[in-house]
């Protein structure tokens, strides 16, 4: 069998798993049948069928766990997923990221504002607090936690896919946002700046909460458009 029979069966496999889940209803933490199990059922070897667990692992949609066995992802439900195998990004690919995001972002913020649940606000005002510096500027894990705000916001928006691109962003290129958060030098500034959008969304100010976000999202692409301006 060639290389690339072999990858169509992997695949053929994956689409088989997936439709095995979903005609069970199975649930992210179910449980699934063993390697050895899946392998009779699809009448193909245990190492066909890894493989095929292996692509689906890539994606969360099942998790492998040694000595217990094959579970359901909370990927299985996503429709946006990050790309496990991006190679970094820099210059202005990086400042189309962070216009990406101004692009969507605001328009999520007044989502929000009109569908937030109280256990969001709860997330959200949480996230807030946690963003707030209590370390050096120049810490990475300090950028890293600013994150979690613009994380919660889209799940406050109560769309899913919305969410999921936000997400995605954010987990694929966690090494970009880190350092497009670390040229954020005003971090009282930036604090006030999530608390005020927080704000809006609690008082469900959608033109308010858009605006905010807006002006947030304008300050970092100015960061990232000046420091590309210097190293020219």
């Amino acid at each position: 069998m060639t290389g690339s029979e072999v990858s169509s069966l992997s695949e053929r496999l994956a689409a088989g798993l997936l439709e095995l889940i979903a005609e069970q209803r199975l649930a992210p933490g179910d449980l699934l049948p063993t390697v050895r199990e899946l392998a009779r059922r699809f009448a193909v070897t245990t190492p066909t069928i890894r493989e095929a667990l292996r692509r689906l692992q890539a994606t969360d949609a099942v998790r492998l766990r040694h000595g217990s066995g094959i579970y359901v992802g909370p990927g299985i439900h996503r429709t946006v997923l990050p790309n496990p195998n991006t190679a970094p990004m820099d210059g202005e690919l990086v400042l189309q990221l962070v216009e990406a995001r101004l692009t969507v972002e605001p328009g999520i913020a007044a989502l929000a504002a009109r569908h937030r649940t109280e256990d969001n606000l709860a997330r959200l005002e949480l996230a807030t607090e946690t963003a707030r510096r209590e370390r050096p500027v120049r810490d990475p894990a300090d950028a890293a936690r600013g994150m979690n705000f613009h994380r919660e916001l889209a799940a406050a928006s109560g769309n899913q896919v919305l969410f999921e691109v936000i997400d995605s962003l954010l987990a694929a290129r966690s090494k970009e946002q880190r350092m497009v958060r670390l040229l954020i030098e005003d971090r009282r500034r930036d604090y006030a700046e999530h608390l005020s959008i927080c704000t809006a969304v609690r008082d469900g100010d959608a033109a308010g909460a858009e605006r905010l976000t807006r002006e947030h999202l304008l300050q970092l692409r100015d960061a990232v458009a000046q420091r590309q301006a210097a190293r020219r």
